[in-house]
């Protein structure tokens, strides 16, 4: 089975693989890599890490070398200049009108391509806007517009629960993330906890959804009348995680609650 390695070139982006090199680069390593016409500085993060048949892997020979001092020296002024390139395409994004949110920049390694990260309400044309830029900085141009979730990603921040977020932290990839993730744990779909920072439903509501949902499968759902130890009475309230039921009685309009794993043999 093939061996490959993950390099990341953008700060919080994607793990891009490539073949096994026959140098021992380690984690944290930091790479000089050919990528198209240009040279990237990027970061190894992932050492060696086996691939599955039909994966496609970018060819080790990309890999040109570990950076040297002169290289780390070379990245540190290179990633000032874009950050200073940034506020000159903001203001130049305001001269124009731009509707768009200008929010990262990145240089490559060899400073012939300069790279805007935005976001934006719709689609936009921004033609004229790039044949400003490559007139300030005389360099290729490209503009990348990205989403809510992947503008947290790139930034960080903290989240509701007062850790770094986890797509900028360990989360490769987004996944679907619902309401109804929500409903099966029981939570208030008011609540504003229930969004991150990029404004959409929090990514950690999936981390636990499988359990709840078999765990839901062996209790009766809301509506349910069941048999308890008091008389026949509605299930009101399901703690899902304690296993714990809130029924109505039918005779004495009180509420009570039970543990699941009492009631479940003489509910039904």
């Amino acid at each position: 089975m093939k061996q490959a390695m993950g390099i990341r070139f953008i700060q919080n982006g994607p793990i891009m693989y490539f073949e096994k090199s026959e140098t021992n680069y380690q984690v944290a390593d930091k790479v000089i890599v050919k990528q198209g016409a240009y040279d990237e500085f990027g970061e190894v993060v992932i050492a060696s890490v086996a691939c599955q048949e039909g994966d496609i892997l970018q060819s080790a020979n990309l890999i040109q070398r570990k950076a040297t001092a002169k290289d780390l020296l070379r990245h540190v002024e290179t990633t000032r200049d874009a950050a200073e390139a940034l506020q000159l395409a903001k203001q130049e994004a305001r001269r124009l009108k731009m509707d768009m949110k200008m929010i990262g920049s990145i240089y490559s390694f060899d400073r012939q391509k300069l790279t805007f990260l935005f976001s934006a309400p719709k689609r936009i044309d921004f033609r004229a806007f790039v044949r400003e830029l490559a007139t300030v900085f005389r360099v290729r141009i490209e503009l990348r517009q990205i989403g809510a979730r992947d503008e947290s990603k790139y930034l960080g921040g903290i989240g509701p629960c007062g850790r770094p977020l986890c797509c900028s932290t360990f989360l490769a990839d987004f996944f679907p993330v619902s309401i109804r993730m929500a409903k099966n744990q029981g939570l208030s779909l008011n609540n504003a906890k229930l969004s991150g920072l990029c404004g959409r439903l929090l990514c950690c509501l999936e981390y636990e959804n499988d359990m709840y949902e078999a765990l839901k499968k062996t209790m009766p759902d809301y509506g349910t009348t069941i048999e308890t130890p008091e008389g026949k009475g509605k299930v009101v309230g399901l703690d899902i995680l304690a296993q714990i039921i809130t029924v109505t009685l039918f005779k004495e309009r009180k509420t009570v609650q039970y543990a699941w794993e009492e009631l479940a043999p003489t509910a039904t």
